[in-house]
């Protein structure tokens, strides 16, 4: 079995904290040659390159990076355990680290992050917002926790992660309260010709929308389009036109930006879901946000 010299990766962390051999070697009290030559022995034990010259400077490389991140988990957690026997109080939060792609509405990410700051015991969330590849890159190699997505890996991407339907809701369509009133009567067939804000190409909601629409024959007039669905929420609230948003966020929708439900597109079904690396859900704030999402939030 291969064992991990945790004197050699304490030395490594803090070169990479203080960015720095020299202020490493102070702090620790060693010299800089020896420093350096206890790095090049984890180096070889791990069989990876964790520093890279840049100029004068070090950097971390990509896998010094990671092993950086486990490190830094490590010896906090190690200052724990000796507080904790020692009768201090520890208070160490439980760290999870969120990826949530782009695509996903601010208030839909909040209702399914809100559950795991209900844990018992102190959660710090750190939410990373990104492409869906680039997130699903991340999970891969244990940057994060879990990935929340409004689409499954699709099998292109070449990592091994597992979906967890969280739940599916319908869509809404909103507009300022006169525009909301125009276009009510006669729903859904008062939408064509009728100014609309749609999210950008690539999302699952604007594939879903053109197919409604096509098949319908609707023909709506598209006045923006939009990566960001704060920013097309924010055009809708100021009256551009009418825009769409999922159904299980509808109140939150109409207090916020004080606008009115113009009708409910129930065959258009937007599903959420919870990526990781596990088949099964072993984090407790993950699986308290899997819990509440499946059981209250999309509860039908």
């Amino acid at each position: 079995m291969d064992w991990l010299n945790y004197h050699h990766l304490l030395y490594f962390w803090v070169v990479a904290r203080e960015g720095s051999v020299t202020r490493a070697s102070q702090q620790l009290h060693l010299s800089q040659p020896t420093l350096s030559a206890q790095i090049r022995a984890l180096e070889t034990a791990l069989k990876v390159k964790l520093f890279a010259r840049a100029g004068r400077n070090l950097v971390l490389t990509d896998a010094g990076r990671r092993v950086y991140r486990y490190a830094d988990q490590i010896f906090p957690l190690g200052r724990e355990l000796l507080e904790s026997v020692h009768g201090s109080p520890a208070g160490r939060p439980v760290r999870l680290i969120v990826g949530i792609t782009d695509v996903i509405p601010k208030m839909i990410a909040y209702e399914l992050l809100k559950p795991a700051l209900s844990q018992q015991g102190n959660v710090q969330i750190v939410c990373r917002e990104d492409k869906p590849e680039r997130l699903l890159a991340d999970l891969s190699v244990h940057e994060l926790d879990v990935v929340l997505t409004d689409a499954p890996v699709p099998p292109t991407v070449k990592v091994r992660a597992f979906n967890h339907l969280l739940g599916e809701c319908g869509i809404v369509v909103f507009g300022e309260r006169k525009l909301a009133s125009r276009y009510r009567r006669g729903f859904p067939k008062s939408l064509n010709g009728a100014p609309l804000l749609i999210p950008g190409e690539g999302t699952s909601l604007r594939r879903s929308l053109e197919h409604w629409f096509a098949a319908s024959e609707i023909k709506p007039r598209v006045l923006g389009e939009f990566d960001d669905t704060a920013l097309m929420n924010a055009f809708g609230q100021a009256g551009v036109g009418l825009f769409v948003a999922p159904a299980v966020i509808q109140k939150q929708v109409c207090s916020q930006f004080g606008v009115k439900a113009v009708g409910a597109i129930d065959t258009i079904r937007e599903r959420y879901y919870a990526v990781s690396i596990e088949r099964k859900l072993t984090h407790p704030a993950v699986a308290a946000i899997s819990d509440s999402a499946r059981h209250t939030l999309f509860k039908t």
